[in-house]
C-alpha cells in the first residue's frame, strides 16, 4: 500500500518561512495529482496547493504568492514552501495524492503554528 509521510512542520514567528516535505513510498508517476491541504482548529480541511501530472500548479487565493509547491520525481517528494507566514496559517498541513487509479492516499499530517 502506498503511503505518503510528511515533514518539516514546526513553530515559527509571523513573518518566518517553513518548508514542508511529503516522502510517497512509491514513484510519484502514479500520481495525476499531489497536493496539500490544511485543517485549522475547528474548521474544516481546505484545499492549500495542487500540482498536477505535468507540474501544472494551483493555489487557494489565501496563499497565492506567498507559498509553492513542487515535486521531485528523482526522488518521489513533494513539497510546500511557505514564506511570509501569518497566524491564520496555523493548521496542520496534510499531503494528498490522487492515482490514476483514482485512489486516494492521505499522509498523516505535520502541525505548523506560526505565532505573532
Amino acid at each position: 500500500q502506498v503511503q505518503l509521510v510528511e515533514s518539516g512542520g514546526g513553530s515559527v514567528q509571523v513573518g518566518e518561512s517553513l518548508s514542508l516535505s511529503c516522502a510517497a513510498s512509491a514513484r510519484t508517476f502514479i500520481f495525476k495529482r499531489l497536493a496539500w491541504y490544511r485543517q485549522a482548529p475547528g474548521k474544516q480541511r481546505e484545499l492549500v496547493a495542487t500540482i498536477a501530472s505535468g507540474s501544472n500548479t494551483a493555489y487557494a487565493d489565501s496563499v497565492k504568492g506567498r507559498f509553492t509547491i513542487s515535486k521531485d520525481n528523482a526522488k518521489n517528494t513533494v513539497s510546500l514552501q511557505m514564506n511570509s507566514l501569518q497566524p491564520e496559517d496555523t493548521a496542520v498541513y496534510y499531503c494528498n495524492g490522487m492515482t490514476y487509479g483514482n485512489i486516494e492516499i492521505w499522509g498523516q499530517g505535520t502541525l505548523v503554528t506560526v505565532s505573532s
